[in-house]
């Protein structure tokens, strides 16, 4: 029987995008915000575009999502993916618009990109390299290319052991992070073609 992906649904994720190029990359995707659905799931993936605030606030606004996520994820051992914001999230806690708590799985707080170079825009907005940290080399899931970002704030990890990837954009951001079972992407797969399917292909063929 086919793996059951859980896309969770929670108000503030691109999910129509997310849910077709998991699709596309072979899953057999439920779109969700039914706890009990995650809890059973095989794998799952937490999607999320805007301000950190409104995300963890929609997270939460679900009653039993993130309980049965953390049984899931930090007991079960499912494999977990957190696309954009829903990356971000994993974090302890956000900076945008006040201080706020994220999930606290990995290390860190998310802050605003600020450039010391004026010139340099904000958002981080279009296509950038993904460059692999040295221990992260022979990572099963997140592999050195060009992906596609759209972010005004960035995940500050507190352990450079959880950062899998670095993208440049005036300073060096975090691309990708990664401990155990959990992965979380700054960047798009579901917009960043042939590499993004390819990444969610490993995601769904990876078993950490």
């Amino acid at each position: 029987m086919a793996e059951v992906v859980a896309l969770v649904d929670y108000g503030a994720g691109n999910l129509h995008s997310v849910h077709n190029a998991l699709k596309a990359a072979g899953a057999a995707v439920t779109v969700t915000a039914d706890p009990y659905v995650v809890r059973a799931a095989d794998r799952i993936v937490l999607p999320g575009v805007g301000a950190f605030r409104a995300c963890a606030e929609g997270l939460r606004a679900i009653p039993g999502m993130v309980d049965a996520m953390t049984e899931r994820v930090q007991v079960g051992g499912a494999p977990f993916l957190g696309i954009c914001v829903g990356m971000q999230l994993l974090a302890d806690c956000g900076l945008e618009f006040g201080t706020h708590p994220g999930l606290g799985w990995i290390a860190g707080e998310v802050r605003l990109i600020a450039p010391a170079d004026a010139s340099i825009k904000v958002p981080h907005m279009g296509w950038n390299d993904v460059a692999l940290m040295p221990h992260a080399k022979h990572h099963p899931v997140i592999e050195e290319g060009a992906a596609y970002f759209l972010h005004s704030y960035h995940f500050a990890a507190a352990h450079p052991g959880d950062v899998a990837a670095m993208t440049d954009h005036g300073e060096g951001l975090v691309a990708a992070v990664a401990r155990d079972n959990i992965i979380g992407v700054q960047f798009h797969p579901e917009k960043s073609q042939a590499y993004g399917l390819a990444t969610l292909r490993r995601f769904l063929e990876w078993y950490p």
